[in-house]
């Protein structure tokens, strides 16, 4: 059965922060709040815990994975990016955006897109997660939490713990959250792509 945090989503508490940081250093799966609906995580480097993340959302190696971090200090290390890019990335995050790039050797093969080696990169604009990013230290692997029966992300934490208590290690509870889909930027070739129109204007990267 997995733990269950109450965290405020303003003043996040430190103490479950620090313990939901351990859990995903131990190999724990995690549920947690952003700013487009709820996401279950891991950590970068844990295969297993990716595989039960795709055994409980039924998706496969082809899935397009994203990389959630605290602010753009870990971006270079992750994604090649242009300074053009990185400048129109940088005015808009944190925010409900997704920016696909062309992956560096630091991010697992496991976790790319297996045609065009790329990877998804995100700041969430959420008080928690950029929390609990901070107490890990380096970016949370992760997906929106879309259960097989559905196409929208899961934003009442209290029916996610009726269906996956049993499946994941701790479910924070950020209160309830709409659901609303980032915008996706593509900067995988030269110009941004608008890949899918969702809460972040997409007008500013036209």
């Amino acid at each position: 059965m997995s733990q269950f945090f109450y965290v405020h989503p303003d003043n996040p508490q430190a103490r479950l922060i620090n313990q939901a940081a351990a859990i995903i250093r131990n190999g724990g799966v995690v549920i947690y709040p952003t700013d487009s609906g709820y996401a279950i995580g891991c950590h970068i480097g844990d295969k297993k815990a990716l595989e039960r993340i795709c055994r409980i959302r039924k998706i496969d190696k082809d899935h397009n994975f994203t990389l959630v971090c605290r602010d753009l200090s870990e971006l270079s290390l992750y994604a090649k990016v242009e300074n053009s890019a990185f400048r129109l990335i940088r005015n808009n995050t944190p925010g409900a955006y997704t920016f696909i790039f062309k992956a560096t050797k630091e991010v697992p093969r496991r976790l790319l897109n297996p045609k065009k080696k790329t990877i998804g990169i995100r700041v969430p604009d959420n008080t928690i997660a950029l929390a609990l990013l901070e107490a890990l230290g380096e970016p949370l692997m992760s997906t929106t939490l879309i259960l097989p029966d559905s196409d929208v992300a899961e934003s009442d934490p209290e029916e996610i713990r009726d269906r996956l208590e049993h499946q994941v290690d701790l479910i924070i509870n950020g209160g309830h959250l709409g659901e609303s889909p980032t915008t996706v930027v593509d900067f995988s070739d030269d110009e941004p792509v608008i890949a899918r129109v969702g809460q972040g204007d997409p007008d500013v990267f036209a």
